[in-house]
């Protein structure tokens, strides 16, 4: 593998898109990539003032803003280490995050520095806010002086004008050398701080010159609505844009689907990056009730007609995000099923990606016209996967995936480094999945959920799940296990009951109907035997993902 050092290529893009829009708050301003460069360099006399060295840390806290992201620039070109922390963290978790990486400066957003209490972090040198990297706190006085007299030594360097050829970065032609410490939210309950190496930030990144160069164009567009401190949001909805001179519009608030919908009506993106849960809520709460009827379901059985109702399906589909997309890369979580193949009907231009943290964060991916439903694509440019079976097609087994995307460790804990890098290099993923001879990977579930009946069968939780999903008013489900029995607990679209006129017994009855049709479509050795309602949504990772473990051992 030919590495490319990244903080060159990220100083090329900035020269070559001097005058370009690069980052923009949605409704609000834009900075060009002469901005950024200013803020960047504004920022690095600040660190160098204050006794900040390559290598420290520098943590992230607070929402998706291009405040955000130059920082966060500022730090890599900087040479420092990058702790991005997920806004939806509590205060007492980014302590710890603080605390276990060592971070000398903290940037925290205007909501997250009200969830922080400095003396929890008494090892921290200084605070700076977001948007303007004001000090909220400095236990430093070379950091306190640097930043009073910012302008001044700004004004002293830079005397005329700040102009291209002034934009040189610390190096790093070595990929090995440690780029950032994400931390990963989980499903567990534990974090672990994922250490990830140049290599897999300029391996990710470069993926949209491999894969779709038409695409990651100067001047192209994108919405970025993922967490930036997740690694799917910060690699593809920032990263490998700003790589390739593109313009990102970040929604700076949670985004509803009425936000994010008129944001790409507004900004028409290229392409759209997306967790299944958003495309699931399109497809049930905007398509699927009009297919329900007994003259529409005759009308698609009927050749000629069903084409052309598919066509109208995939013309609106595009239309709703924005109607100039090339394609829309879904991954972060499980994709049910029934939706998967429904869409592929239709011709839309999606495609299901499988990554992780530890990859930085992707392993595998096709293009939307090689993508086969139910698959995640194949392995991605620079990576290997394989299947711990000796029949991968039809055995299911965990998937291992190694190559320049896998991260070095997780931080000060060698022990679960182990656990899941073995002496080959190879990443142990905790997913079960399947290969068919072509490379295309297809995910079963993940080794932990993984349910054992009394007769030794094994059930894939999440398959149920994405059945379960499809029947009327069901917004989300868990399958868990209760003794010898299974249970799935389910959130009702109680929005959608409540416009129905449905009272409570009515959804619980419709629930329990639901789960017997439900049976019919499964063996004997998954049966449902209960269910239980819950009223508000199950708790979330911010990729998405249901936190089973809050529910595997209720009562």
């Amino acid at each position: 593998m030919e590495y490319e050092d990244f903080i060159l290529l990220l100083e090329q893009s900035i020269k070559d898109n001097w005058n370009s829009p690069a980052l923009t708050d949605y409704n609000g301003p834009t900075l060009q990539y002469k901005d950024v460069a200013r803020k960047i360099e504004k920022l690095h006399i600040l660190f160098e003032n204050a006794g900040i060295e390559p290598g420290d840390r520098i943590a992230l806290y607070g929402r998706n803003t291009s405040q955000w992201a130059v920082a966060f620039l500022a730090t890599m070109t900087f040479g420092a280490v990058a702790v991005p922390i997920l806004h939806e963290f509590k205060g007492e978790q980014a302590h710890n995050i603080v605390n276990h990486s060592e971070a000398r400066l903290l940037f925290v957003g205007d909501q997250a520095k009200a969830s922080i209490d400095p003396d929890q972090m008494p090892h921290l040198e200084g605070i700076l806010n977001n948007p303007d990297y004001s000090l909220m706190m400095s236990r430093s006085s070379r950091l306190t002086e640097a930043r009073e007299n910012l302008n001044a030594l700004y004004g002293q360097r830079y005397p005329k004008f700040f102009n291209p050829e002034h934009v040189t970065y610390h190096r790093q032609p070595d990929g090995e050398a440690l780029a950032l410490i994400n931390y990963t939210s989980g499903t567990t309950g534990s974090s672990k701080g994922v250490m990830l190496p140049y290599r897999a930030i300029w391996s990710n990144a470069r993926l949209g010159q491999d894969l779709l160069p038409s695409i990651f164009s100067p001047g192209h567009r994108v919405v970025a609505m993922l967490p930036a401190a997740h690694m799917y949001g910060l690699m593809f909805e920032f990263l490998c844009e700003f790589l390739h001179g593109m313009h990102v519009y970040y929604l700076t608030r949670i985004p509803s689907p009425r936000v994010i919908f008129k944001a790409f009506g507004e900004v028409k993106p290229h392409m759209v990056i997306a967790v299944p849960l958003i495309i699931e809520k399109i497809i049930r709460q905007n398509i699927l009730p009009r297919l329900e009827g007994i003259g529409m379901k005759w009308l698609l059985k009927t050749p000629i007609v069903q084409d052309r109702i598919l066509y109208r399906i995939r013309q609106k589909l595009v239309e709703a995000f924005g109607g100039n997309i090339y394609e829309v890369i879904i991954g972060g979580a499980a994709f049910n099923s029934d939706i998967d193949h429904f869409l592929h009907k239709t011709g839309f231009p999606y495609t299901v990606g499988f990554g992780a943290t530890e990859t930085a964060p992707l392993a595998t991916y096709i293009d939307w016209h090689q993508f086969r439903p139910g698959s995640c694509g194949k392995a991605a440019p620079r990576m290997e996967i394989k299947i711990s079976s000796t029949n991968p097609q039809v055995e299911v087994g965990e998937v291992l995936v190694r190559g320049a995307n896998v991260m070095l460790g997780y931080y000060k804990n060698p022990e679960a480094t182990a656990a899941v890098l073995d002496a080959q290099g190879w990443y142990h993923t905790g997913d079960l999945g399947l290969m068919d001879l072509e490379g295309n990977l297809y995910i079963k579930g993940r080794s932990k959920n993984m349910l054992l009946t009394p007769n030794g069968q094994n059930v894939y939780p999440e398959e149920v799940e994405s059945k379960m999903n499809t029947f009327p008013l069901v917004s989300e489900c868990i399958m868990v296990q209760r003794g010898d029995k299974f249970q799935m607990l389910i959130h009702p679209d109680m929005d959608e009951a409540e416009r129905l006129g449905m009272s409570h017994a009515a959804v619980e009855a419709l629930m329990e109907q639901n789960r017997k049709d439900l049976n019919l479509q499964l063996n004997s050795y998954e049966q449902i035997q209960s269910i239980r309602i819950y009223d508000e949504e199950f708790q979330k990772t911010p990729k998405r993902s249901i936190k089973r473990y809050l529910y595997a051992n209720e009562g």
